[in-house]
């Protein structure tokens, strides 16, 4: 299960695995248990994930690109929700073979962990710094963030694999890195265009999304 597993690799496990623990201790068992529409997002989203996660393309070990839609995650769930079910992806697609168990806590940290982060944090600038618009929130809180958590996780995950000495900087550069501009606007796309329908058409299926604040004329 475990082969030559790296120092990096093991305190990424413990790290990442601390905070799952304390995202299960602080999520209501009780209203999870209880509440239908919450069972069906989360683990609906973390099917749907585990799907579009299994389209992937790379020539070398661990530098694969896909998109993430983790940005439409983040907004649909909150921060909380969002890491629970992109982890039980993570988790299958690890199960299945499709990502090393060595890696399992450094793609938990570099790629769920970080640009759900970035994602949540600019919405939550935005919700407090900005006016509160339907525009504001699909550009900004979805279209941007999209592009920009994508960008984040693969120079995280690059420069891990260089630091850690798994692959050279140039092989990470001309074979990973160089991809980065190729899908920062089909990610930004498909988060947004995901926030786009949900809004408008299940606004009660979005966490953070309240009719009040951005569909309201008043100032």
């Amino acid at each position: 299960m475990f082969e030559s597993i790296t120092l990096l690799q093991t305190l990424a496990w413990l790290v990442y695995l601390a905070i799952l623990a304390f995202l299960l201790r602080s999520v209501p068992g009780q209203t999870l248990k209880q509440d239908k529409k919450v069972q069906h997002l989360l683990f609906g989203s973390a099917a749907s994930l585990f799907v579009l996660w299994l389209f992937r393309a790379g020539i070398y070990t661990g530098l694969n690109v896909h998109f993430l839609w983790l940005t439409a995650l983040t907004l649909v769930l909150g921060y909380r929700g969002a890491l629970l079910s992109a982890s039980l992806a993570l988790l299958g697609i690890t199960i299945i073979g499709k990502e090393s168990w060595n890696m399992f806590g450094i793609n938990g940290l570099l790629g769920l962990c970080l640009p759900v982060s970035l994602s949540y944090l600019i919405y939550s600038l935005s919700f407090h710094k900005l006016p509160r618009h339907f525009f504001i929130y699909i550009f900004l809180c979805a279209f941007l963030p999209g592009a920009l958590m994508i960008a984040l996780k693969m120079l995280a995950i690059g420069g891990y694999y260089w630091l850690d000495g798994i692959h050279d900087w140039t092989v990470i550069k001309d074979n990973y890195l160089i991809l980065i501009p190729l899908l920062l606007f089909p990610e930004a796309m498909l988060n947004g265009m995901t926030m786009t329908l949900l809004v408008m058409y299940k606004p009660a299926w979005v966490y953070t999304f309240y009719d009040k604040f951005y569909l309201n004329d008043k100032p």
